[in-house]
């Protein structure tokens, strides 16, 4: 069995680790009973999880010592992040009679982890808290960090709180039940660690890539090597006042295409968004004369390579047109007193925040990306 790596993420006396490798559910009663002691939980998770992980980590948790005091099954899916769905969540927990020093057990992927972190955020004034992080996407993205939330008609995350985990418990081995639609997507954010300010890690994943969707210690290392790139910003800039902006490269774009899809997961899921707008933004760097072309070709090779989509069009149906999608880029959470924020980039791995990006630059882009 391959061995487990740990990644601490260093907040001071809030720091807590990411245990990733196989067979944590199984033994998740041990570790969270020593972190968390006399601690009861609530399991919050979706219908798609439940029928392949919630007896494992019941079992897990129960034989370990730590008792299930509720468990909370969802929809699974992108519109279940909302107020209806939260107000479930927080009922349940209620309903248990879980107290303050309890703790909220996320066992999903990153629509669950942001719901239930964000329940734990607010039931009580704040409840512990623990990501389960069942796909990529989530262990090496959405459940490291502490950015909780639900969704609004008019843009993705724009609700929400920072609200750190006390342990986050990615268990390798269950992703190998991930559709490989999910993995794909989940690899989406692995590979945008590298493009950030790792190229090396670019460059790595650009060989390895296909050992990584096999499993085994590739999948392993890559997943902590993006835990140790993410835990390193969060230390860092923990309230995404500075550098933490960097770790939404592609997301502005991705954003806004996932609302002009109406957050439907058969035309759009969200890493398949991040794909498209990592492109985006390399492409846009070097109209802008930041990057060079050959740099937006590599990516967009990498990432086509490993079955994800690169373009506007390869979303299926049909979109709105370039100023509407330039009204969902204005309400995304990136915008700052009407200043266009988007992180671009001078090459691979040398990603930067651009402030004041003009309108009728991002417009016209649109406009030609649309074609």
């Amino acid at each position: 069995m391959s061995k487990t790596v740990t990644v601490e993420v260093g907040l001071g006396d809030r720091a807590y680790d990411i245990l990733i490798g196989p067979g944590l559910l199984g033994r998740a009663g041990e570790t969270v009973s020593a972190r968390l002691p006399g601690t009861r939980v609530a399991i919050v998770t979706d219908e798609n999880v439940a029928a392949s992980h919630l007896e494992t980590l019941k079992n897990g948790l129960e034989s370990g010592g730590v008792a299930v005091a509720a468990t909370v099954m969802l929809p699974a899916g992108e519109k279940t992040k909302s107020f209806d769905h939260l107000q479930d969540v927080v009922d349940a927990i209620l309903s248990a009679k879980l107290e303050r020093r309890d703790a909220v057990v996320a066992l999903g992927g990153g629509v669950i982890g942001d719901l239930a972190g964000f329940a734990a955020g607010i039931v009580r004034r704040g409840m512990d808290f623990v990501q389960v992080p069942t796909s990529l996407l989530a262990q090496v993205d959405s459940s490291v960090g502490g950015k909780t939330g639900i969704n609004s008609a008019r843009g993705k995350n724009l609700i929400g709180v920072f609200h750190q985990p006390k342990l986050v418990l990615a268990d390798s081995g269950v992703l190998d039940t991930l559709p490989i639609r999910e993995f794909r997507a989940g690899y989406a954010e692995l590979a945008k660690y590298g493009l950030i300010d790792r190229p090396a890690f670019f460059a790595w994943l650009e060989k390895n890539w296909q050992e990584v969707f096999d499993g085994g210690d590739a999948r392993i290392e890559a997943i902590a090597e993006a835990c140790r790139a993410k835990a390193d910003v969060v230390a860092r800039d923990e309230f995404e006042t500075g550098d933490r902006a960097l770790l939404n490269l592609g997301h502005t774009f991705g954003h806004a295409l996932e609302a002009a899809t109406a957050y439907d997961g058969a035309r759009l899921v969200h890493g398949e968004g991040v794909s498209i707008g990592m492109v985006l933004a390399h492409r846009f760097s070097a109209r802008l004369n930041l990057a060079s072309q050959d740099d937006a070709v590599r990516v967009e090779a990498h990432l086509k390579a490993v079955g994800l989509p690169t373009r506007v069009v390869d979303i299926p149906g049909e979109l709105p047109g370039p100023e509407k999608l330039f009204d969902y880029i204005t309400q995304d959470k990136k915008v700052s007193r009407g200043a266009l924020t988007f992180i671009l980039t001078r090459g691979i791995g040398q990603s930067f925040i651009a402030r004041d990006v003009p309108a009728s630059e991002v417009v016209a882009f649109l406009r030609d990306s649309l074609e």
